[in-house]
């Protein structure tokens, strides 16, 4: 009897252990499986994020990629449109690897001009030269019919729509005269945003045609501290235009008011020999660390307020303040890539081959610059 109760006391003492233990066992077991889940779901985590690094690392990349071949955009409105990022490769070994940075400004009333400006330069050089072509957005797709031409084919081309908004307050506009305002005009003022990666640029006027290889004008030497050089425009005196009581469309008072005590202050000697704004080349690395855009649109805001220039010569309005920004603060271009006048009646500059003209809406024969290394 006492080994039965013994026995079914010792039964009863294990099956009530047992009876402990399976829950315990069951917790021990959950925990196990809790913490796994838990190293699964960090795993996952982990590899997740590792992914999304690399997937952003690489639109970094691809996006860095576009900005600088495609998709220039900044703050100014100067919207790329299209590029075309290679010639083929059989002209391609033909050409040099310099690359240079040629900026022209393509009104729609003036494409011609710019076209054959454009074909000058392609066809006088071997150098890889890459055109960023400065229009209006309703220009764009005449711009780009003309560019279809075959002689024109392989250029390798940016087109930049420029916002005229960017000229807000820096210009005055005559309700009269309207539309006789040319934004694209103010385009080579902003020369670091039109070409952000180039460290030097050459800009030209759409009525120039080059003669000779553009690489020997965009290897200009340029001073220290010297953002831009320019060919200076004084000539001899009997191809001076006199104005009364302005001197004469080569001098500094004939595009400035002297009467101005803002202009007096300057102490700019009225006699300074004017340069040609038409062909400009830019070391853009100091342009930017001189912040010459920024100088150029105080003054034009200031003339806006004050009316600082000279009112007797044509109305030049893109002149005046390169002239104050860059006085005698510029390099010289070789006077051989200026030879003025070619067009006009009478005219024998030297370098001067034939009477190339362009004719303005009124029917008359206009000079054009002609750059040429006669």
């Amino acid at each position: 009897m006492c080994r039965q109760a013994l026995k079914a006391k010792r039964d009863c003492c294990v099956f009530s252990l047992s009876g402990l233990q399976e829950p315990y066992a069951n917790k021990q077991s959950n925990k196990r499986k809790m913490s796994l889940r838990k190293v699964n779901i960090s795993i996952l985590i982990v590899a997740v994020v590792i992914f999304l690094l690399v997937l952003h690392h690489n639109f970094l990349g691809l996006s860095d990629f576009l900005k600088r071949e495609l998709t220039d955009a900044n703050p100014l409105g100067l919207q790329p449109v299209d590029f075309i990022p290679a010639v083929p490769q059989r002209l391609a070994d033909e050409r040099n690897d310099k690359e240079i940075s040629v900026v022209i400004a393509a009104s729609d009333e003036r494409l011609g001009g710019a076209i054959a400006a454009m074909n000058s330069i392609y066809h006088h050089t071997r150098s890889n030269v890459v055109f960023h072509i400065v229009t209006l957005n309703d220009t764009v797709d005449h711009l780009r019919l003309w560019l279809s031409n075959s002689a024109l084919k392989n250029l390798r081309y940016r087109i930049l729509d420029f916002d005229p908004r960017v000229l807000e307050g820096k210009i005055e506009v005559d309700p009269q005269k309207a539309d006789t305002l040319k934004p694209l005009t103010f385009a080579r003022f902003y020369l670091p945003s039109l070409v952000p990666h180039a460290e030097k640029a050459i800009y030209v006027d759409d009525d120039v045609i080059v003669q000779d290889d553009i690489l020997e004008l965009y290897n200009t030497p340029l001073k220290p501290g010297h953002a831009a050089a320019f060919s200076d425009d004084c000539d001899s005196i009997t191809n001076k235009v006199a104005v009364r009581g302005a001197g004469n469309q080569y001098n500094y008072i004939g595009f400035l008011d002297y009467k101005k005590e803002t202009i007096r202050k300057l102490a700019m000697k009225a006699n300074t020999c004017s340069f040609n704004p038409g062909v400009i080349v830019a070391n853009l690395t100091e342009w930017k660390l001189q912040n010459i855009t920024k100088q150029l649109e105080k003054w034009m805001a200031l003339n806006v307020v004050e009316q600082l220039y000279s009112r007797t010569l044509a109305g030049s309005i893109t002149t005046p303040p390169l002239l104050i920004v860059f006085y005698k603060q510029h390099s010289s271009i070789d006077p051989m890539w200026n030879v003025r006048h070619l067009g006009r009646r009478g005219s024998r500059e030297k370098g001067e081959t034939g009477h190339l003209t362009q004719s303005d809406q009124r029917g008359y024969s206009v000079p054009q610059h002609v750059m040429s290394r006669m």
